[in-house]
């Protein structure tokens, strides 16, 4: 079948815009086709440098004819609902067919060419395809990431009639960009004149001969081989940074590592000052002789072209560039230590004259009450609460110092440094070091009892401070990132294995705001910060495989032990996959419908359950029994946090609920036997909901 082929050619996209773009643009592709019921084979996406790239496999030249059945209003609806449904269908009254009083049309309509509907696509991706940045060009109306200069359209090896209207100049001309089957390779490397593709694989092979690595994915590989590769000539090892390499990929079209030296003085610097440079300046990687804990005076910059000299001048210019940017760490680094290594007294000194929040205080004060909760927190998770104080009271002392000014991005690492300088323990510098700690899903996340004390302290505060200011996330905006910081501290609790409630976290916090809370205007975020933590943990365990429902099934006994909590939830999902979970699932919401029904009737009959009543069927009388067994046996389960031994008491139900529905009847003429059955039910759905809420499980 057919192939489509679409590139659209543009100046430099920005490296962290293009697999975002890719991915765009094959959501937005897949969803019309599907709308417009085309299938395929295949569709994939390339994102790169200069280029966007969609090829389909397997579509049809048009789409299939429609034929069908639409159910109308009934013959005595108002004239209204019937005219609305002639104009949904463009029929006429008597077009219309009628059956057991109720319109129905026929409505019949041919296949469109699937070029027509790739156009209408292409146009819809044009004017709304969503990028972080995005602008115009010339005097223009029409936003892109940047300048487009072509685009290929090609079905079957023939160019789609399309034309991108960028719309009119100052001057009144329209400018336009015509579809073809002509693009261009590498900017410096490549044969200098656009070529002309047929299909995906000449397009591909064309552009490899005009230095283009199509590929997202082969440029890494490239760029890892090849760095790996010139440090190995030297006796040199990468460092390994995913995030740099994934980056380093959208840069050059025709990545070619080439190893730079450098001066070995600067390996006097801490390692992390030197691959900051490194990385978020120069985004070069750092290297190292095998088994060495240290850096090698050696790096790895990525070119976009293949130089005639190996590669000498570009390491040389380079090598000068990274020179510069190391002075300056070392200059601060010197100046940070002057006049002695204990500046954190003058530097905590000069974050009062800096404002964390304009309701929320200064640093010096955001310090105070991280102290204070530190020094609360840290009983729970087994840390000394004079060291704790004393470590959060350090924690954002480096704010002040020359190298964070200079290099934001090593906040704590070199607060932690500098407590080593002086003298501190090395639990407390380490606490300094990590209490930023997980600053994102793929950062490590401290386990050292100070360490964790002193991050909970820093994240709850920032949580609470703008909860209670209103300032919460809304929709995919997250100013202050507090999303982030409710993960990390389920996180932190989770990798603790401790006891640590959510709202013993949020009272503390509570306690230290209570001198600013007036000022905020809000008094108690208790409720609303407890339903954040569950929907972040909710999103951390679908990331992991669990089911959300599960952890909303949890979550509504009101536990806010996080480890207690996770550790239901995976012992539900294990029960739930079992047939005795699945059926008693169902069997659960079999009694709660009749429950439910009932109680809108009135109030539910209360009491015990009877058991020797006149005629009564034994499968009552079984489930009477079996449910105040399981009742026993859950509660001891659950006292004990065996919350598997808690499933395996409730999986004795499964046969006696299922018997009961098949050979008892709820609803007896017999008044005493239908109160006894509905008291039965309830004391099934108290048992099981002391575990979880069933009803808020999907099944």
């Amino acid at each position: 079948m057919p192939q489509l082929l679409i590139e659209i050619f543009s100046e430099e996209i920005p490296a962290r815009m293009q697999q975002g773009g890719a991915r765009d643009l094959e959501r937005m592709a897949s969803d019309a086709f599907k709308k417009a019921g085309l299938t395929w084979d295949s569709l994939i996406t390339h994102g790169g440098p200069r280029r966007l790239t969609l090829v389909v496999e397997g579509l049809p030249v048009a789409t299939p004819d429609l034929n069908e059945e639409l159910k109308g209003p009934k013959t005595s609806a108002p004239a209204q609902a019937l005219e609305g449904f002639l104009r949904k269908t463009g029929l006429r009254q008597d077009q219309l067919v009628e059956r057991d009083g109720i319109y129905y049309a026929q409505v019949s309509q041919k296949g469109r060419a699937t070029t027509e509907v790739v156009a209408e696509t292409l146009e819809a991706i044009f004017r709304t395809m969503s990028w972080p940045k995005s602008q115009r060009w010339g005097s223009n109306s029409f936003r892109w990431v940047r300048p487009i200069h072509r685009i290929i359209a090609l079905f079957d090896g023939a160019v789609i009639p399309y034309t991108l209207d960028l719309g009119s100049t100052i001057g009144g001309e329209s400018k336009k960009i015509v579809a073809s089957n002509v693009t261009e390779g590498h900017r410096f490397m490549g044969s200098g004149a656009p070529f002309e593709v047929t299909d995906f694989a000449d397009y591909q092979a064309k552009l490899a001969a005009n230095y283009v690595v199509l590929s997202y994915d082969d440029r890494k590989a490239k760029v890892l081989e090849g760095a790996k590769a010139v440090g190995a000539a030297r006796g040199l090892e990468l460092v390994d940074d995913i995030g740099l390499l994934d980056e380093v990929a959208g840069l050059a079209e025709w990545p070619t590592p080439i190893l730079g030296d450098m001066d070995p003085q600067f390996l006097a610097l801490p390692p992390e000052v030197v691959r900051l440079s490194m990385k978020v300046h120069q985004k070069y990687f750092a290297v190292r002789s095998p088994g060495a804990e240290g850096l090698a005076p050696h790096y790895v910059v990525v070119a976009n072209v293949e130089a005639t000299d190996g590669g000498k001048a570009l390491a040389a210019g380079n090598s000068k560039v990274l020179s510069a940017r190391l002075s300056d760490g070392q200059f601060f680094w010197e100046e940070d230590q002057k006049g002695g290594f204990d500046k954190f007294a003058e530097w905590n000194e000069k974050l009062s004259g800096v404002t964390f929040h304009a309701k929320l205080g200064t640093m010096a004060e955001r310090v105070e009450r991280i102290a204070k909760l530190a020094a609360e927190i840290a009983p729970l998770v087994g840390a000394d609460a004079a060291e704790a104080e004393k470590a959060a009271r350090l924690a954002k002392s480096d704010l002040a110092s020359g190298m964070v000014g200079e290099f934001p991005e090593l906040q704590g690492i070199m607060g932690g440094y500098y407590a080593r300088l002086a003298g501190q323990p090395d639990a407390i510098a380490d606490a300094v070091r990590d209490h930023y700690k997980p600053q994102g899903p793929a950062d490590s996340v401290p386990t050292a009892p100070l360490t964790v004390a002193v991050a909970l302290a820093d994240k709850i505060d920032t949580l609470y401070g703008f909860f209670a200011n209103n300032e919460k996330p809304t929709g995919s905006k997250d100013p202050f990132a507090l999303r982030r910081a409710a993960l990390g501290i389920i996180r932190l609790i989770l990798a603790t294995g401790r006891p640590v409630p959510l709202r013993k976290l949020i009272s503390a916090a509570n306690e230290v705001y209570a001198e600013r809370i007036e000022g905020i205007g809000r008094t108690d975020v208790t409720d609303e910060l407890v339903a954040f933590f569950a929907d972040r943990l909710t999103v951390l365990l679908r990331d992991q495989g669990q089911r959300h429902d599960l952890v909303a099934a949890v979550f509504a006994l009101g536990d806010d032990d996080l480890v207690r909590i996770v550790a239901r939830v995976e012992a539900l999902s294990g029960f739930l996959a079992t047939d005795d979970g699945a059926n008693l699932l169902a069997g659960y919401k079999r009694a709660s419908n009749i429950l439910k029904a009932e109680e809108k009737k009135g109030a539910l009959p209360t009491g015990m359950v009877q058991t020797g009543l006149p005629n009564q069927p034994e499968a009552e009388t079984t489930l009477a029994m079996a449910t105040a067994a399981a009742a026993t046996a859950v509660d001891k389960a659950l006292e004990g946090e065996d919350f598997a031994g808690a499933m395996t008491a409730l999986a004795g139900l499964r046969a006696p609920v299922d018997a009961f529905f098949t050979d008892v009847m709820v609803n007896s003429d017999v008044a005493e036997e239908r109160d006894n059955r509905l008291k039965l039910l309830g004391q099934v759905r108290d048992v099981m909901g002391r575990v979880a809420d069933f009803g808020q499980i999907a099944g």
